[in-house]
Formats: C-alpha cells, sequence, structure tokens
C-alpha cells in the first residue's frame, strides 16, 4: 500500500467515523474531509473546487428547485381531492398513497411528493378512523422507491450517471433506471398493500388526530394570572380541575421548578407545566384560567378580525426550527404566532417547554392567524398535520411546474439537451413564470447537500486516482471469486444498504461508486450493472428513521419506535436484492 493510498483511506475513514458520530453536519464533515485531503496531497489543489462546477451539483440543485414548485402547486391534492372520499378501505387507501407517493417522487424529490400527501394520508385516516402509522411508513418507504425509476429521481442515480460518463464516455440516460426501478417500485407497493399489518397495529381505530398519531405526551406550560380560577387554590384543586386526561409535572416558582405536591398553593405568576393530548390540555388550561406561555396579551386585540387557531405540524428536515430552544425563537415577536406544546415519538419531557431544543420530526402546536399559517409553515420549514385543508401551495398557476418539469424531461430523455442544461433552464423557468418567489426559490435548494456533493466528489475521485478503490475492489473480489455473478451484485448492494443509515445515500454513492467499479473490473464484468447495484442500495434505507430524510419525516406523526423500521423494513431491504438483482441482470449485460 503506497503512502497516497494510506493516507486517502485514513481520510475515508475519518470521514466515515464522522458521519456515524452525528455531532457535526454532514456538509460539515464532508468540508473537512476535502481540505484534509488537499493539504496531505491526495486532491491537488488545482483540482480542490473543482466539484462546485461539476454537472452533478447543478442537476441536483436545479431538479430541487423545479420540484418544490411543483409541490407547492396544489394540483396533486386537487385531484386527489374529490377522490379520496369515495375510497374507504384501509388496504385501498393504503395503495392509493403509496402509488401516488411512488409515482410522484420519480420526477420530483422523494422529501416533496411525501410531504405533498401527508395532510391527505391524515384527512383518510380521520375519516376511516385508522391509525395514520398504517400510511406513512409505507409511503416514506414508496417514496425512497419511486426514486430509483428516473435520473432525477433521487442524488444516487445522478452521482452514478457522472461517474459512467467518467468511464465509458457515456452517462445513463433520463429513463435508463426505468426498467430495474420501475419493477422494484411495483413490487414494493404490492408488498406494503400486505406487509403493512407488520407494523404496531394496535394504535388503529383511534377518532382523533391525537390519537391516531398515539400522542399523548404533548408538552405546554401556562401561567397562573390574578384572575385564574385556580388562584389561591392547591395543587389537587388544580388536578381536578384539569381532569385525568392531563399530567401536571411540575411547577415553576420563582425560577425554580418543584414537584408538583397536593397540598402546595398555587400562586399568581406560578407556571404550570402540563402534559397530556392537545383537546384535553386545551380544555384544562381554558378551565384554569391559564395564560399559555408566550402568548402575548398586548397583541391580541390586533387579530380580532382574524379567525384564529391552532395547526398541529410536523418539523422538517431542513426546518429553521431544528437545534433551536423553543424559548430562543421569539415566534411570536418574528411571525405573531405562539408555540403551545411541543411531542417527540417515544419521549416525555422533563425541561421546560422554553428549554427543550427541537429536532426534525417533532409535532408542534402553533397558534395564530388561520389565512396566514400555511405560508408560515412553509417559511418555518414544516408540514401541515390539520385535519383542515392547508395545502403548501396554491392550484392558481399549478399547471405551469408540472408542464416545465414534462418539458426539462423531454428535452433531456431525448438527447436533445445534456441534463444539466435542461433543469437548469427549467429552474429558471418556474421562477420566472412565478411558481416560485427568488427568496422561496434560494430557501428551497438544500444548500447542505450542494456542498457535501462538491465536496465530496474530489475525495471521491482520490480513493479512484490513488488506486484505494483497486485495493477494496481486491478484497471483495477475494471473496467473491468463487461466487456466481448474481452474488456479487447482491454482495454490492448489501453492501451499499449498510452503509447508507450512517453515511446518507449520496456520500455512499461517492464512496461505493469507484470500488464497485475496480470490482466489475476485476471479476471481468462491465461497470454498469454494479453501477446500478450501487444506487439501488444507496436509495434503499428502509431499516432506520436516521438514514433518510423521508424516514425521519415520518417518525413523530407516526408514533414509531426506532425498531418498528425493521420490522416493515428488513422483509422489503430483502425483497429489494432478491428482485433487484435479476432486474439488474436482464437489463445490463455483464460480459463485455
Amino acid at each position: 500500500m503506497t503512502l497516497d493510498q494510506m493516507l486517502a483511506f485514513a481520510i475515508l475513514t475519518g470521514m466515515m467515523a464522522l458521519f456515524v458520530w452525528g455531532r457535526l453536519r454532514y456538509d460539515l464533515v464532508a468540508g473537512l474531509a476535502l481540505f484534509a485531503s488537499v493539504v496531505v496531497g491526495v486532491v491537488p489543489v488545482e483540482a480542490a473546487f473543482s466539484g462546485f462546477g461539476d454537472d452533478i451539483v447543478i442537476i441536483v440543485g436545479s431538479a430541487l428547485l423545479v420540484s418544490a414548485a411543483v409541490a407547492r402547486s396544489g394540483v396533486i391534492e386537487a385531484v386527489l381531492h374529490p377522490l379520496a372520499p369515495k375510497i374507504t378501505s384501509t388496504r385501498a387507501q393504503l395503495v392509493l398513497l403509496v402509488t401516488t407517493v411512488t409515482v410522484l417522487s420519480a420526477f420530483v424529490k422523494n422529501i416533496g411528493a411525501l410531504a405533498m400527501m401527508l395532510p391527505v394520508a391524515f384527512q383518510m385516516a380521520k375519516r376511516s378512523k385508522t391509525s395514520p402509522s398504517v400510511f406513512l411508513m409505507p409511503m416514506a418507504f414508496g417514496s425512497l422507491l419511486g426514486g430509483l425509476a428516473t435520473l432525477i429521481g433521487t442524488s444516487p442515480n445522478i452521482i452514478v450517471s457522472r461517474l459512467r460518463s467518467e468511464i465509458t464516455g457515456a452517462p445513463f440516460a433520463m429513463f435508463d433506471f426505468a426498467p430495474v426501478g420501475v419493477g422494484l417500485a411495483t413490487a414494493g407497493i404490492a408488498f406494503l398493500a400486505i406487509a403493512y399489518r407488520l407494523l404496531p397495529l394496535d394504535r388503529a381505530g383511534a377518532s382523533t388526530l391525537a390519537e391516531a398519531m398515539d400522542i399523548h405526551d404533548y408538552l405546554t406550560e401556562g401561567r397562573v394570572r390574578a384572575e385564574s380560577t385556580i388562584a389561591g387554590k392547591t395543587m389537587a384543586d388544580l388536578r381536578g380541575s384539569a381532569g385525568p386526561e392531563v399530567v401536571v409535572t411540575a411547577v415553576v416558582r420563582d425560577g425554580q421548578k418543584t414537584s408538583p405536591l397536593p397540598d402546595m398553593v398555587m400562586r399568581e405568576n406560578d407556571i404550570v407545566l402540563l402534559q397530556g393530548e392537545p383537546a384535553a390540555l386545551q380544555q384544562a388550561v381554558a378551565r384554569l384560567g391559564l395564560e399559555l406561555e408566550g402568548e402575548e396579551r398586548s397583541t391580541r386585540s390586533d387579530k380580532a378580525n382574524e379567525e384564529i387557531g391552532g395547526v398541529e405540524a410536523v418539523i422538517g428536515p431542513d426546518s429553521l426550527l431544528i437545534d433551536q430552544a423553543v424559548g430562543s425563537l421569539a415566534l411570536h415577536a418574528r411571525f405573531k404566532v405562539n408555540l403551545l406544546a411541543v411531542s417527540r415519538s417515544g419521549q416525555r419531557f422533563t425541561e421546560r417547554l422554553r428549554d427543550i431544543k427541537l429536532r426534525a420530526g417533532d409535532i408542534i402546536v402553533l397558534q395564530g392567524s388561520l389565512g396566514g399559517m400555511p405560508a408560515l409553515l412553509r417559511d418555518l420549514g414544516c408540514l401541515p398535520l390539520a385535519t383542515r385543508e392547508i395545502r403548501l401551495g396554491s392550484v392558481r398557476r399549478g399547471v405551469i411546474p408540472i408542464a416545465v418539469l414534462a418539458g426539462a424531461m423531454l428535452l433531456a430523455g431525448t438527447g436533445l439537451l445534456p441534463v444539466a442544461l435542461a433543469f437548469f433552464g427549467a429552474a429558471l423557468l418556474v421562477v420566472l413564470f412565478g411558481s416560485l418567489s427568488l427568496r422561496e426559490a434560494y430557501a428551497t435548494v438544500q444548500w447542505p447537500l450542494l456542498v457535501m456533493l462538491g465536496a465530496l466528489i474530489p475525495v471521491s475521485e482520490a480513493i479512484r486516482t490513488t488506486g484505494g478503490a483497486d485495493l477494496i475492489a481486491i478484497g471483495l473480489s477475494n471473496i467473491a471469486h468463487s461466487l456466481p455473478p448474481y452474488a456479487a451484485l447482491a454482495l454490492i448492494i448489501a453492501a451499499a444498504m449498510a452503509l447508507t443509515p450512517f453515511l446518507n445515500n449520496a456520500a455512499t454513492v461517492l464512496v461505493m461508486a469507484p470500488i464497485a467499479v475496480s470490482f466489475a473490473g476485476r471479476l471481468g464484468f462491465q461497470p454498469d450493472a454494479f453501477l446500478m447495484a450501487v444506487a439501488v442500495g444507496a436509495a434503499c434505507d428502509f431499516l432506520t428513521p436516521i438514514g433518510h430524510q423521508c424516514n425521519t419525516l415520518v417518525m413523530g406523526p407516526g408514533g414509531y419506535k426506532f425498531g418498528d423500521y425493521a420490522r416493515l423494513g428488513a422483509p422489503l431491504s430483502l425483497l429489494v436484492i432478491v428482485l433487484g438483482v435479476p432486474l439488474i441482470m436482464m437489463t445490463w449485460s455483464l460480459t463485455r
């Protein structure tokens, strides 16, 4: 092993360790890996920033922008709205939701497709008195499967296409992924329509939104006012008035949190911490005459002529609220809304509401003007879970982004324009036609993802150019030399699946693709099938809630525990391997 190879492996190992550690965001980790690679000399100085001008970055950024315009158009919800009430059986609802998300994910970013359908899923669940947990995880998995069908469906496809261009001189075309992707997506929908019963169904049959989400641990806090009915009375009186569905967890007096003893007399300005489901909390606060923390009485008159209400929403993976303490957000001062309560799947809070640091997937209750709530949720990066019709966008001009997307795919698919140029033009058009404002366009693009891609492309090339990929390929080929070709492909898919929860799918492809190409070469096979295997494995993370944003997004609203993902995801992963290998071999020849 040469010095350059050892240095490349050391940087790769350190990068993977930081990804697994999770304390640093993935774009910062990628930047550190690039900087270290340049300092030690495995990436030439003149090539350090070449990744930021790569077609991968342009395609991914443009596709994100166009898909956001489609997601906000409201067209999909408008089409499904008259159809949804006519479908009453749980299985039929599941098939409709999963199929819609899967098809959409082939053309728009999977997180956007899932976001469009979340309110629809909750409306269906309430109508049929079914737990949304039956729908949400299958929808998330469907969104991952749908991305396999086209070049722009998921980042791994774009990356392996670019690597194929370097090796063979020709990238994968727009629909080269379809034979494998459509086959796997179809089989996945059929599997999910049956196997959803592997999920915990003891939460099914709930009649309210809170019950359907199995949320019984919302935390809120209220201040005792002089006119509160509970002022001067004991904690035992307070508990009796609050009702059995509300738990008093603590009282904060003079800045000190104390246990709620039965004989404790409630004083003005005491802060009471309450836990329970939203409806019960609302009733308890009203009966007790408490003032919700963060609610400013001085501005209530400003809202006299507005329709004020509460909306439940899930914090998205790119929300501005992530890692922010509730008390530091100043939501009322900035947006004229109050954050009334927080819920996190599988966790009972012990700290005050203002001290809770929010995470992706948390459920929050926001109170404010209902007319301005959709726009506010977009700005905050949250998705509505309200049973009233709150859409992410308006159907006004909704056909424009769909027409632009179709045109870009037609131009790219027929080869009239390069993919990067076609989608860059499409991104410009959706802004020019007003489907997104410039501010919304810049806010939509996931800059951390683009920074990660730009930084890791030179690092990935260094693993290949130093011969590090060949060394790993030699080790793998020694394992696989006596195996049949289908087993070698299965090995690559399984390896990519194993890495994805720790790296994310784009980083997994940048690491695995050069190794897979060298592996194929040592076995005497064409690289196409092995690049496809990497793309499939990297895109299909069904085992954890942390490997993909879609999985994270549904964890809180679905009330899922960490282990629930493997219950449904493990057999689906096995299905992808078992069916994916023959589909790849039938589509892409292994022999030269």
